[in-house]
C-alpha cells in the first residue's frame, strides 16, 4: 500500500493475575501508537517520554517485527517511516513489548495488503513474545485466557466484570523479563501444581461470572511470585496487606516490578494508593500509581493518505 499511512493503537496489559502464569492477560486504557508507511529510506521517530533509549535504526523491535511480516508475505525487506508514541512505561510489567509487537504486526499486515488473518497474527505475536497472555489482551481487549498449541493459539476472551478496575504501583526501576524468569525454579512439587491449577481455575471462573469476592484468594500464587520477592522490595508486604486497604486482589504485574491491585471502582481507593506508595518508600523506592481502566476494544486501526502523498 504505497502512498498510505497506517496508524495502530494498542492497549497495555497485565499478565498472570497471580496463578494464571503465562496464560491470563487483561488489557487497559494505556496505549502505544504505531504509525507506519512505506518509504525510500527507513526513518524511526520516537515521541513522548516513555521511549528513551530505544534504537532509531533497523535494530528497533517494531521495525524487525514489521520486516518479518513483509518477508513472510513475499515482499522482501521494506524501507519504512515509523512513528512510535507510548503511554506505557518500558520494562515495568505492563506489556510494553507485547504492545510493540502487536502494533508492528498489525500495521505491517495492513500495509502489505492483509495477507494474514488476525488469528495468524496472534500466533506470530505469541511466538515472538514467548507467551500468549499480554499479546492476546493487546490484540482483542478484555481478559484473555490462552495457551500456545502445536498449530495455533487457542484462546477465550472474557469481558471485564462490571465495576472492576485496577491500581498499579510502578516502582522507579526497570526489571527485565529475562532476569525475572531466571529466578524461577525448573521443577515444582505436586502440591504447588495442584495449588496452582485450583487457584487459576477459580480465578478464571470468578472473572467469567463476576464473582469479585473470590479474587483475593484466587489470585494467590506459588509458581512465580515467591521467587520474585527478592527482585521487588515491598512486594511481600503489598501481597499480604493490600486487601486491608480495599484491594479485591493483588499480584505482580507480569514479570514486574509493577504491582497490580484490582479494585471496585465504586469504592474509594486513596488509602490503598497511599499504602502502596509508603510501602515502597520504606525501601527508598520512588513510585508512581496509575488508576487503570480496562480496555474492551483491543487494537484499533486507521488508514490515511501518507503525508508525502498529500503534498503532491
Amino acid at each position: 500500500m504505497k502512498g498510505w499511512r497506517v496508524e495502530v493503537k494498542v492497549p497495555a496489559s497485565t499478565a498472570n493475575l497471580g496463578p494464571g502464569f503465562d496464560a491470563v492477560g487483561m488489557a487497559f486504557q494505556l496505549y502505544t501508537t504505531v504509525s507506519m508507511e512505506l518509504a525510500d529510506k527507513t526513518v524511526i521517530r520516537l515521541h513522548g517520554d516513555k521511549l528513551e533509549g530505544l534504537p532509531l535504526d533497523k535494530t528497533n523491535l517494531i521495525y524487525k517485527v514489521a520486516s518479518l511480516v513483509f518477508e513472510r508475505a513475499g515482499y522482501g525487506t521494506p524501507e519504512l517511516i515509523i512513528d512510535i508514541d507510548s503511554e506505557v512505561p518500558l520494562t515495568r510489567g505492563l506489556g510494553s513489548s507485547a504492545a510493540a509487537i502487536v502494533g508492528a504486526l498489525v500495521a505491517a499486515n495492513q500495509l502489505s495488503g492483509k495477507p494474514f488473518t488476525n488469528d495468524e497474527l496472534y500466533r506470530m505475536s505469541a511466538e515472538l513474545e514467548g507467551h500468549p497472555d499480554n499479546v492476546g489482551a493487546s490484540f482483542f481487549g478484555g481478559i484473555i485466557v490462552a495457551f500456545i498449541g502445536e498449530k495455533d493459539v487457542p484462546y477465550v476472551r472474557l469481558p471485564v466484570p462490571e465495576h472492576l478496575e485496577a491500581l498499579a504501583v510502578i516502582p522507579d526501576f526497570e526489571l527485565s523479563t529475562e532476569k525475572a524468569r531466571d529466578v524461577l525454579p525448573t521443577m515444582y512439587s505436586r502440591k504447588d501444581v495442584v495449588f496452582t491449577t485450583g487457584h487459576a481455575g477459580v480465578l478464571i471462573a470468578a472473572l467469567a461470572t463476576g464473582n469479585l469476592s473470590l479474587l483475593g484468594a484466587a489470585m494467590e500464587d506459588v509458581i512465580h511470585q515467591p521467587f520474585r520477592l527478592q527482585l521487588v522490595p515491598g512486594l511481600e508486604e503489598i501481597l499480604k496487606e493490600a486487601h486491608r486497604y480495599g484491594a479485591l486482589g493483588v499480584a505482580l504485574s507480569g514479570a514486574g516490578p509493577t504491582i497490580l491491585t484490582l479494585i471496585d471502582k465504586r469504592k474509594p481507593y486513596d488509602e490503598l494508593k497511599d499504602f502502596m506508595i509508603h510501602t515502597l518508600e520504606a525501601y527508598n523506592i520512588h513510585s508512581t500509581v496509575l488508576h487503570l481502566v480496562p480496555d474492551e476494544t483491543g487494537v484499533v486501526v486507521n488508514t490515511f493518505r501518507a503525508v508525502t502523498e498529500q503534498r503532491r
